[in-house]
């Protein structure tokens, strides 16, 4: 099976799927990584694992759809199994979203549907919860809504700072996201309304 990674920063979940994949622990190509974002290091990740790579700039699209049309392009290009986003910070059209149902991954920093949007960590903080975690879910319309595939708790500590929790955080991210890539791949995950079955 072939996927395509897209990040808009560092690319640090990018880096735990390809340490999966060359480990052999996941049975699948990276053959693409796209990003929004021309400086992004996912794609001086990418490049530095010798995987395709592709720039594409939201100024030059009249809206998402156009944006995501021009995506599409590069998956079927690929012939693109899964669609992993990772750190990826536009929102995916409803055309998207339809082409690629339950085949596009997304990693949220919080244990959903508790703290959406793009300060989960920090949220999740500052109202005191006492155990916080990452989602890894299927993208629908919705923003942070699809089924949840995996999630991970992780204890907030009173020795913690947020600094320390985000480390945490992004720790257990490198654990599940790559062990879900590895469960869809391995044609595990049945989505059943709201509820994502496991086999096995």
């Amino acid at each position: 099976m072939n996927i395509a990674v897209f990040a808009s920063g560092r690319g640090t979940n990018l880096q735990a799927i390809i340490d999966a994949v060359n480990r052999g622990e996941i049975k699948a190509v990276i053959s693409l990584v796209i990003s929004d974002r021309s400086d992004a290091k996912a794609l001086d990740r990418a490049k530095k694992a010798g995987i395709e790579t592709a720039y594409i700039n939201p100024r030059d699209f009249s809206s998402r759809e156009e944006f995501d049309k021009q995506a599409i392009n590069y998956l079927e290009k690929n012939n693109v199994g899964l669609v992993v986003l990772a750190g990826f910070m536009r929102l995916l059209s409803p055309y998207f979203v339809n082409r690629y149902r339950n085949r596009i991954m997304n990693i949220h920093p919080s244990l959903l549907p508790a703290f959406k949007g793009t300060s989960g960590i920090k949220d999740a903080w500052k109202y005191g919860v006492k155990i916080t975690g990452p989602t890894v879910h299927f993208i629908n319309e919705d923003l942070d809504a699809g089924p949840i595939i995996l999630q991970k708790p992780v204890m907030i500590d009173q020795s913690d700072t947020l600094e320390s929790l985000e480390e945490k955080i992004h720790r257990a991210e490198h654990q599940i996201y790559p062990e879900a890539v590895k469960l869809f791949v391995e044609g595990r995950l049945s989505v059943e309304g709201r509820m994502v079955k496991i086999r096995g």
